[in-house]
């Protein structure tokens, strides 16, 4: 299915006119919790279509993740922004210093303009609505560009936008790369980008000559490192939950694990059992499938290169079926293996040794700051030392991807993993200005300090103390 594109001589003037309408009615407190409530109703009431219209672009997803991932999150978040809306939206006193009293100064947290959102297709719901969303509390116009591997997606977010917003508040840019090219180089007010490294520095550079402000949501290789004292079987548990959920096509899916070399063939044993468990017989319809041909010929690239090398290449799962790919451990890949050089975004996991903690810790420190890690330990000490010695988008300790569902919680990478962060008050203040505002009492000392300064010679000694 193709969606129709928005021509590219349209883009520019869709958002000439949601900034001209924003200048003219810039959204007050009630118009932003109406608006989030409209969306949530209209998004709770289509469920269902969502999942379906999702697991039709994937081949297949289990509705069951699809209603986790792109309707729970979305729904929390909405109910985040609307309760806590109107205190983040309040100015706050600042001090001004004992030189410029009696004057007095606020912040003001005051809306940009139009925000650009930039979606990718793995959640292509979830990681369209909630910076949407977060703009709107943000009392912005926005104008979303959702991806082209999900069409029915893409075209299911268009009818549900079109269903709560005027179209001089929120547009949908449809299209291939071209048009995601050209959307990112408007002079948006804020831009937010959610896909690889590698294309966000090019809409980066993009959105380099206008100077807008980005948030960056990006990827890379988020380890999980388990430590000699965490149960092996609750730690395969839980980076098989990670690891294959949306079958691993998820930004902070563990891309590879670390494990105390005394019981790594324990852990691969673990693991597999975990799997088999799970995906056995009728129950392999929980996993979804690869996105598309091209995403599928990739991963197994990743696999032949794997076994091409000598490595230890272990399907968890006999499976058949176009769209599939069998959830697969590769053992001890060097720095050279393709597996380890990229996100791998799929079904795969390598399986890491280490004869300390401090290896471990000096291993993910050589490599660029992840958008996710993952310690598993029940000493307090061994996860501080890693908390302390690393550094990472965002950490959930003893399970996998839960600290992005904590609405909370920032969500952002670092460096090469992302730029900024969003989710609650986060997305609020990276989506305003904090304007800070004086002001001036009818008497003030500031009357005295203009030349001739002789007059006035003890005033400014003492102020410029």
């Amino acid at each position: 299915m193709d969606c129709d594109s928005t021509p590219l001589d349209a883009l520019a003037p869709t958002l000439a006119r949601l900034r001209t309408h924003w200048q003219a009615a810039r959204p007050d407190a009630v118009q932003r919790r109406n608006d989030l409530a409209r969306l949530r109703d209209a998004l709770r009431r289509r469920l269902d279509e969502m999942a379906a219209v999702v697991s039709a672009d994937f081949g297949h997803r289990p509705r069951a993740e699809t209603l986790l991932a792109d309707g729970m999150t979305v729904l929390g978040e909405i109910d985040r922004l609307r309760r806590h809306l109107r205190g983040w939206m309040r100015p706050q006193r600042v001090g001004v210093g004992w030189r410029l009293w009696p004057a007095r100064a606020q912040l003001r947290r005051v809306p940009v303009g139009v925000v650009g959102v930039i979606a990718p297709w793995n959640y292509p719901v979830n990681l369209a609505l909630i910076p949407l969303a977060t703009a709107i509390a943000a009392g912005n116009h926005v104008y979303l560009k959702p991806s082209e591997h999900t069409p029915r997606t893409s075209e299911f977010l268009h009818s549900l936008l079109a269903e709560v917003f005027p179209v001089e508040r929120v547009a949908v840019a449809l299209g291939d790369a071209d048009v995601g090219a050209t959307f990112a180089a408007l002079p948006f007010d804020h831009l937010v980008f959610t896909g690889s490294t590698a294309v966000g520095r090019k809409v980066m550079a993009a959105a380099a000559p206008h100077l807008t402000p980005l948030t960056l949501e990006l990827g890379g290789k988020s380890p999980a490192i388990v430590c000699p004292d965490y149960p092996l079987d609750k730690a395969a548990a839980r980076l098989v939950t990670g690891k294959l959920f949306n079958a691993g096509q998820t930004c902070i899916a563990p891309d590879y694990v670390l494990i105390d070399a005394a019981r790594r063939d324990a852990l691969v044993e673990a693991i597999r059992r975990e799997v088999r468990a799970r995906y056995q017989g009728d129950a392999a319809q929980d996993l979804a499938h690869i996105i598309n041909p091209a995403q599928r010929a990739r991963l197994r690239g990743l696999l032949d290169d794997a076994g091409g090398r000598g490595l230890t290449v272990l399907p968890l799962l006999d499976l058949h079926g176009d769209g599939l790919l069998a959830p697969t451990l590769v053992i001890e890949p060097g720095d050279d293996a393709a597996v380890m050089g990229e996100e791998i975004f799929g079904p795969i996991l390598p399986v890491l040794s280490y004869g300390s903690l401090d290896e471990a810790i000096a291993f993910v420190n050589a490599r660029d700051r992840p958008l996710a890690l993952y310690p598993f330990s029940h000493d307090r000490a061994q996860v501080e030392s890693i908390l302390q010695a690393t550094l990472a988008g965002g950490v959930t300790v003893n399970d996998t991807l839960l600290h992005f569902a904590a609405t909370g919680l920032p969500f952002g990478g670092i460096g090469p993993s992302g730029m900024g962060a969003y989710h609650g008050r986060a997305g609020f203040d990276a989506m305003t200005k904090a304007l800070p505002v004086l002001w001036q009492s009818r008497l003030a000392a500031s009357d005295l300090l203009k030349p001739p300064y002789a007059r006035v010679r003890r005033l400014v000694d003492f102020i410029a103390r």
